[in-house]
């Protein structure tokens, strides 16, 4: 018997229907139920907005109620629609890893004097008093009358600040005469 192609794609369509077509004629059903495996623990879907770059991506959050489960970009989101950023994906990391609060996580300010190789622990007034005391001097120290500026302080903001803390951080830059203003996003 000779087959053309013609032929062969007609046996090839019948064969495909019937095998598909065959459970549902006989009486015996071959379909395997799912397997069930009931939650342990109630999980908790919350839509938010991710941290880092200001752009405003949607994401959802599933999370236990003692910790966060994963991240994923929300697909109803106008902006994003489903995809997020590998920081984006990774934001329950700078709180939490496995559940757990994140042991790398710094929660108290460091210190490392001049020309020592040891960092200390030191208090939050004590931090910003020292740095408000350094910025101040630079300032005083390098400031252009003229220009009305100082050329001896920059800014670079990072890709956690959001919109309101980028706006806060200019704002105080400009008043200090900074003109050397960058954020990590253009660069």
């Amino acid at each position: 018997m000779e087959l053309n192609r013609r032929d062969f794609l007609k046996m090839s369509g019948a064969c495909v229907g019937a095998t598909v077509a065959f459970p549902f004629l006989s009486d015996t059903t071959i379909w395997a139920a799912p397997k069930e495996f009931p939650l342990k623990k109630k999980v908790k879907e919350t839509s938010t907005i991710c941290c880092y770059c200001s752009v405003g991506c949607g994401a959802i959050v599933n999370a236990y109620e003692d910790g966060i489960i994963k991240i994923e970009g929300n697909p109803d989101h106008p902006i994003n629609e489903g995809t997020l950023c590998p920081k984006g994906l990774a934001m329950s990391q700078v709180h939490q890893v496995d559940g757990e609060l994140n042991p790398f996580r710094l929660t108290k300010p460091l210190y490392r004097a001049p020309n020592s190789t040891d960092w200390e622990e030191k208090s939050w007034d004590w931090m910003l008093d020292t740095i408000a005391q350094r910025v101040k001097s630079t300032r005083d120290q390098n400031w252009n009358a003229k220009a009305n500026r100082t050329d001896a302080i920059a800014s670079l903001g990072g890709g956690e600040l959001d919109n309101e803390e980028c706006y806060l951080l200019a704002k105080m830059n400009r008043a200090l005469g900074v003109v050397y203003l960058e954020h990590c996003a253009r660069l």
